[in-house]
């Protein structure tokens, strides 16, 4: 039986730590932002600079209404800098926050991954929806 509320539990307590999320640098190719997508088994990349201050993020659905509204080659997409697709103004969320803040956020944006960043907009980490629930039904065991 689970004891916390969601109320209790921190968004820092469930969200997926840097290394598991898939991020790339403003000067890389959209292609590579799609491959790193793609090996962290996340729809979403984030773009940070070399202070790793969250510039921006480009997601899977993101992806399938850029395909769906540009009339180039695929290839000539793919060496595209990624800020060309990327949102550069995402929806954030703060570490301590907790979850039924961060539920209300998505709910009301329509998303599941929301990235986590300080006071000074460095990413520290990713409330991914699955993830927490996995943490939170596992009581974090697997971090």
């Amino acid at each position: 039986m689970l004891t916390k509320t969601i109320s209790d539990v921190k968004v820092r307590d469930v969200m997926l730590p840097l290394d598991k999320i898939p991020c790339v640098v403003p000067d890389d190719i959209f292609k590579i932002a799609l491959e790193r997508m793609s090996a962290r088994r996340l729809g979403i990349a984030c773009v940070v600079d070399s202070e790793g201050v969250l510039k921006g993020v480009v997601t899977d659905g993101d992806v399938r209404r850029q395909l769906l509204k540009m009339q180039r080659p695929l290839a000539s997409i793919f060496v595209n800098s990624v800020t060309e697709h990327a949102i550069s103004k995402p929806t954030t969320i703060d570490g301590a926050a907790n979850l039924e803040q961060a539920l209300a956020i998505m709910h009301g944006s329509e998303i599941s991954d929301l990235p986590v960043v300080d006071e000074a907009g460095k990413l520290i980490g990713m409330f991914h929806l699955h993830h927490a629930i996995r943490e939170i039904l596992n009581g974090g065991s697997d971090q």
